[in-house]
C-alpha cells in the first residue's frame, strides 16, 4: 500500500535564508537600475569645464615661471662655462710664461730652488712659506700671485656652474610636472565637453559668442583713457583681438594671458616680467574706481590671470584654452587690484 507520509517542510533557517536572498536580489536590482549616474547638463558641464580650465591656467602660470627660470640659467650657465674657458686660458698663458723662464734658467745652467717652488703644483703652499719670497724678483711674485687669484677664481666658477646646473635640473623637472598637469586638466575639459551633445556644444559657443559682443559694444567708455606707452600696449593688444588662446604662448600668432599683456606692452617698449604674479608687482596697484584703459588688471587670490583694462567695466584679455583674445565683464571673475606700468 503506497505511504501517505507528508512532505518534508523547508527548516526555520532555511526559510529565512531564502527570504534574506530574495530580498537582496531586489534590492540589489532596485540599486544596479539607480547605479547609472544621470547625464550631467550643460550647466553641469560649464561650471566644471570652467572649473577645470581655471586649474590649468594656475599650472600655465607655473610653467610660464619655470620656463623663464630655465632660460634664465641656461644663460648664466653657458656665460660661466665661457668665462671658466677664457680663464684657464688666461692661466695657461701664465704658466706657459713662467715655464719659459724656467727653461730659459735651465738652459743656462743657473735654474735655482726658488724658480723649483716656483714651478710646483702647489702655488699656494709655495707663497706660504715667507721664507722664500725674498729669493724671488718682484715680477716672479706678482706672477704666481696672478696665478692664485685665477685659479681661485677658476673654482668659484666652476662650483657656482655646477650649482646651477643642478637647479636647472630641478626646474627642467618642475617645468615637465606642470606641462603634464595643464594636459591633463584640458584633456579631462574636452572629456567632458564631449560627454554633450552636438547642439548642446553650439549652444555654449554661442552663448560665449552673444557675452563677447556684449562686452566689446561696452569696451571703451566708462573709464578715463589711456595714455603713452598704456596706449600703445592697448592698441597693440586690440589688434590681437581673436588670436586664439595657448598656453606658454606669447605671440603673435598665439597667447596665454600673461603671454598677451607682455607682448602688448612689449610693442610700446616696455619689458614686462613674463608671468601675471610678476606682473602683478611691476607698478603701482590701484583699486577698480582708478583704472584706466591700459592698466593691467590681476585676477583670483594666487593672481594667476591678467589682462588689460578696456573701459566701461570691461577687459581684454586671453581667457583660456578653446577661446580668442577678446572683450569680457570684469566681474566675470574675481578682481583682486589694478597695475599702473
Amino acid at each position: 500500500m503506497a505511504s501517505h507520509r507528508r512532505p518534508k517542510q523547508p527548516s526555520r533557517a532555511r526559510v529565512t535564508v531564502l527570504t534574506t536572498a530574495a530580498a537582496a536580489a531586489v534590492v540589489l536590482g532596485g540599486n544596479s537600475a539607480q547605479a547609472a549616474p544621470a547625464k550631467p547638463s550643460k550647466g553641469e558641464v560649464k561650471e566644471k569645464v570652467d572649473k577645470l580650465h581655471e586649474e590649468a591656467e594656475q599650472a600655465t602660470e607655473k610653467y610660464n615661471g619655470a620656463k623663464e627660470k630655465q632660460k634664465k640659467l641656461e644663460k648664466e650657465i653657458d656665460a660661466l662655462q665661457d668665462n671658466v674657458a677664457r680663464g684657464q686660458e688666461d692661466l695657461n698663458e701664465l704658466r706657459d710664461a713662467i715655464g719659459m723662464a724656467a727653461a730659459a734658467q735651465y738652459r743656462s745652467g743657473t735654474i735655482d730652488s726658488s724658480m723649483q717652488l716656483f714651478l710646483s703644483a702647489d702655488p699656494d703652499d709655495y707663497l706660504d712659506k715667507a721664507s722664500t719670497l725674498d729669493q724671488l724678483s718682484n715680477q716672479q711674485v706678482e706672477d704666481l700671485a696672478e696665478i692664485q687669484d685665477k685659479q681661485r677664481e677658476l673654482a668659484q666658477q666652476r662650483q657656482e656652474a655646477t650649482t646651477k646646473m643642478e637647479d636647472l635640473s630641478e626646474t627642467t623637472e618642475e617645468l615637465n610636472k606642470r606641462q603634464k598637469e595643464v594636459k591633463g586638466k584640458l584633456a579631462e575639459a574636452q572629456k567632458l565637453l564631449n560627454s554633450l551633445t552636438a547642439a548642446e556644444r553650439a549652444e555654449m559657443a554661442q552663448d560665449e559668442a552673444k557675452s563677447a559682443l556684449q562686452s566689446a559694444s561696452l569696451a571703451g567708455g566708462g573709464g578715463a583713457a589711456a595714455s603713452g606707452r598704456a596706449a600703445d600696449a592697448f592698441a597693440a593688444a586690440q589688434s590681437k583681438i581673436g588670436t586664439p588662446y595657448s598656453y606658454g604662448a606669447t605671440g603673435p600668432g598665439s597667447f596665454d594671458c600673461s603671454g598677451l599683456t607682455s607682448w602688448a606692452y612689449g610693442q610700446a617698449g616696455v619689458g614686462l616680467p613674463r608671468t601675471s604674479q610678476q606682473q602683478a608687482n611691476y607698478g603701482t596697484r590701484i583699486g577698480m574706481s582708478e583704472l584706466k584703459v591700459g592698466d593691467l588688471v590681476i585676477f583670483y587670490s594666487d593672481l594667476h590671470h591678467v589682462g588689460l583694462y578696456a573701459g566701461n567695466g570691461q577687459v581684454l584679455h586671453a581667457p583660456r584654452t578653446g577661446t580668442l583674445v577678446r572683450y569680457e565683464s570684469i566681474n566675470n571673475m574675481p578682481f583682486q587690484f589694478g597695475v599702473r606700468v
